[in-house]
């Protein structure tokens, strides 16, 4: 699902007529547009403002189809921040690794710069992806509690992520840097969502430097 969502940024509708994809196909084209559509739909509406009506609309699918694959409004939205996040977190954990087979691995890699290069990715990845960035960051806290769980649980791991890289727990005080990971977290999702409402993508790049130093600050 997550590279579905990377190769589609507007998935279009299936060809009319008779064609060559297997029913599986079918499905996750149909899923893929309705996520997206619920994403697009919500960047114009917000949560409350958005109807099953309008992602059927926008995704060219049937109420049946919608309903098939959803139990609701909100069961999308989950499924939507889901997609997206385990998309976000793979790309991360891909430029991880891919750093750390590099020519320059050879070489110590001081923590900073491998979180500049992560953090980089992430700013880069919310704001070509903004729709379902909102959905984590600004949509989430209307869509009740199953939801907010489920971006406090991912923010953990990107804390957890964090914590690796600086080798929080590997001396004394690792209670304490590890609030400062989860700290870190919290204010770069606050940073983001501040220039996100404010449709200011320069300004979601413009944040590296300065979480850079805070990161540094904190757990270097």
């Amino acid at each position: 699902m997550a590279e579905s969502l990377r190769n589609a940024a507007r998935p279009g509708p299936l060809p009319n007529g008779r064609h060559h994809l297997s029913r599986a196909e079918v499905v996750a084209s149909q899923r893929v547009r309705m996520l997206t559509a619920l994403a697009d739909a919500m960047k114009d509406k917000g949560y409350v403002g958005t109807s099953v009506a309008e992602v059927i609309r926008r995704a060219g699918v049937s109420r049946e189809t919608f309903y098939q694959q959803f139990r609701s409004k909100e069961d999308c939205f989950v499924q939507a921040l889901d997609a997206a996040t385990h998309q976000l977190a793979g790309l991360l954990e891909t430029a991880w690794q891919s750093a750390d087979g590099s020519p320059e691995a050879t070489r110590p890699v001081a923590p900073e710069e491998t979180f500049r290069r992560l953090l980089r990715l992430y700013l880069h990845t919310l704001t070509e992806r903004s729709a379902f960035a909102r959905l984590f960051l600004v949509e989430v806290y209307a869509a009740g509690p199953e939801a907010m769980a489920r971006r406090m649980a991912w923010q953990l791991r990107f804390a957890d992520a964090i914590a690796e890289i600086f080798q929080v727990g590997a001396e004394g005080g690792a209670d304490e840097r590890r609030f400062d990971c989860e700290a870190l977290v919290a204010a770069a999702a606050h940073l983001v969502t501040v220039h996100l409402v404010a449709d200011d993508v320069q300004g979601i790049r413009g944040l590296e430097d300065p979480l850079v130093r805070l990161a540094v600050r904190l757990l270097g």
